[in-house]
């Protein structure tokens, strides 16, 4: 086995064993971008690789991670720690961003591609996520960290 594929998988292990929050969080991210991909593959039955790495779609991938870390912090610390109340005030921040904010900007970005009609480099639209995307994201999350810590 080469060195550094060795150093990396001890790096990785020492993460998981350490720092379950962190595993717990980039995890609901990832489940959320594999789901996203296979869904939107489906749809256009086509495999549309970009979307293991791309923003907006079902399920929210940020709300995925924000729930993931915030229930993990509620399993570890407990659900009335002063720790678990500030990541649930950024989650929450995070999940109105998405659904608010980043979703009237790819809006804004659909009507400027149509007004533009393709005569220069389009905007990019999908951006943020609809009320359902982000339900889904936090269930998700939820259900990845109780994968975790029960």
């Amino acid at each position: 086995m080469h060195p550094l594929f060795h150093a990396l998988l001890f790096f990785m292990h020492q993460v998981a064993n350490e720092n379950r929050m962190l595993i717990t969080a980039f995890s609901g991210m990832a489940a959320a971008q594999v789901i996203k991909f296979i869904v939107s593959s489906v749809r256009a039955r086509t495999v549309i690789s970009e979307r293991l790495f791309s923003s907006g779609g079902m399920p929210s991938a940020h709300s995925a991670m924000v729930t993931a870390l915030g229930a993990s912090v509620g399993f570890t610390h407990g659900w009335h720690s002063d720790l678990f109340a500030i990541v649930s005030i950024f989650s929450v921040i995070v999940l109105y961003d998405a659904v608010n904010i980043r979703y009237a900007v790819g809006q804004q970005a659909r009507f400027l591609n149509s007004f533009l009609g393709g005569s220069q480099e389009e905007f990019k639209e999908h951006l943020g996520h609809t009320p359902q995307e982000v339900v889904a994201g936090a269930v998700l999350g939820v259900i990845v960290a109780l994968a975790y810590y029960i």
